[in-house]
């Protein structure tokens, strides 16, 4: 079939709850992808991270194969021989004393909500049925009716209601807004070190560590996402390491399984965790063999091969060439890492024209917020290609 014959069958028969570019792709392999009809990309939204690695990295593949040949899922009503040298290596990766293993990066949040409202009554000492987190407005940590909930992105959340009490929203980036919101009830403050989703929001110097002051002082559970953020994409293995802390709950997914197989993790202090008891929270999948040995193999390519202090020294070649781009229509150009955002001002009519030309030139982006580009590629990514690419972008959004 032609890619007119699959988009036409996509709209035909599945839900309208996604609008993306329209590139129908069938393989890929590091950075680079390739449509049905042959025409070759450069990848550069990594599946929001979750292709940290690149595309079918051959260790991680061959991890999962011989897995599959083995045991592939045990339910957690038995033990399996992968989860305990799993949680030994991502405890010592990340300096965390345990793990939580689950699927998606939506159920690891929904996870660390229910962790945490039973640390505030059995640990804190807050009434029952009264605990509050706090949030920050602009945030994206999922799409279940209790995390839209406290979304701010209308597009998000009106029409789902009702919806879950327990939240307080404050501004991003403002430690002061935190300490002013914080009450006798009030258990966690969840937050992203970066707002990916937001247009890569990045807060400025030291605002996390005032964060982890003033949940310490207040004796709340600091709780960092670190699903598009952690396991290298910043340049570090995980974004807190940037302000020098260590958060007691930390949400990590996507990269975490190379984009071979949805895994996520909570990684935690021991006094949080401990709450839960056994019969309180669960997952049929969550830590299966399976799952566990491919997330040993991505954390192992991560660490071996580099590929964190090559996102840090890439991301900030790549930003050095986009920001001698000329455009008066752009707004700003920023980035940490390999997570790097091109912001326009409203004039210039959307970022998702740029997107869809970006393509015809093969190389493939996606808009955020409407006026933003996001550049995310793999880790792997080289100067040489960064080259490629910032030509290709500079023919399309320079002047």
């Amino acid at each position: 079939m032609k890619q007119k014959d699959y988009i036409e069958m996509e709209n035909r028969l599945g839900a309208h709850n996604y609008k993306p570019l329209n590139a129908v792709l069938s393989k890929g392999e590091g950075v680079w992808v390739w449509d049905v009809e042959g025409n070759k990309y450069l990848d550069c939204l990594s599946a929001y991270s979750a292709v940290n690695q690149g595309h079918c990295h051959p260790k991680i593949r061959e991890a999962m194969v011989e897995q599959l040949q083995k045991l592939t899922l045990t339910s957690r009503a038995f033990r399996n021989d992968q989860l305990a040298p799993f949680y030994e290596e991502i405890c010592e990766l990340t300096n965390s004393h345990k793990v939580l293993p689950m699927n998606s990066g939506a159920e690891a949040v929904e996870s660390v909500i229910k962790t945490v409202r039973k640390w505030g009554y059995e640990v804190k000492g807050v009434p029952e049925d009264q605990a509050e987190i706090i949030v920050c407005e602009e945030n994206f940590h999922g799409r279940t009716i209790t995390i839209v909930s406290f979304s701010t992105d209308p597009t998000a959340r009106a029409g789902f209601g009702p919806y879950t009490p327990g939240f307080k929203i404050i501004p991003f980036g403002d430690a002061e807004a935190l300490e002013k919101a914080i009450t006798p009830n009030t258990v966690g403050f969840m937050v992203e070190p970066i707002q990916g989703e937001a247009g890569v929001k990045i807060p400025t110097a030291g605002y996390l560590k005032k964060c982890k002051e003033i949940c310490t002082k207040h004796e709340i559970v600091l709780i960092l996402d670190e699903i598009q953020t952690g396991l290298g994409r910043t340049g570090k293995m995980l974004a807190e390491e940037h302000d020098g802390i260590e958060a007691d709950l930390t949400v990590v997914g996507k990269a975490l399984a190379g984009g071979f197989y949805p895994v996520s993790a909570v990684l935690s202090n021991t006094e949080v965790m401990s709450v839960l008891q056994p019969g309180e929270h669960g997952s049929t999948f969550g830590g299966n063999p399976l799952a566990c040995a491919v997330a040993r193999a991505s954390l192992k390519v991560l660490v071996e091969e580099g590929m964190v202090e090559n996102a840090f020294n890439m991301g900030e070649y790549f930003v050095g060439q986009l920001k001698q781009i000329k455009n008066p229509l752009i707004k700003e150009i920023r980035g940490r890492g390999l997570m790097i955002g091109v912001e326009f001002n409203p004039e210039a009519g959307g970022a998702r024209q740029y997107c869809e030309k970006l393509q015809e030139k093969g190389l493939l982006c996606k808009e955020t917020h409407d006026n933003i580009i996001r550049f995310a590629p793999p880790l792997i990514i080289t100067k040489d290609i960064i080259d490629w690419a910032v030509e290709r972008i500079q023919s399309v959004i320079g002047t």
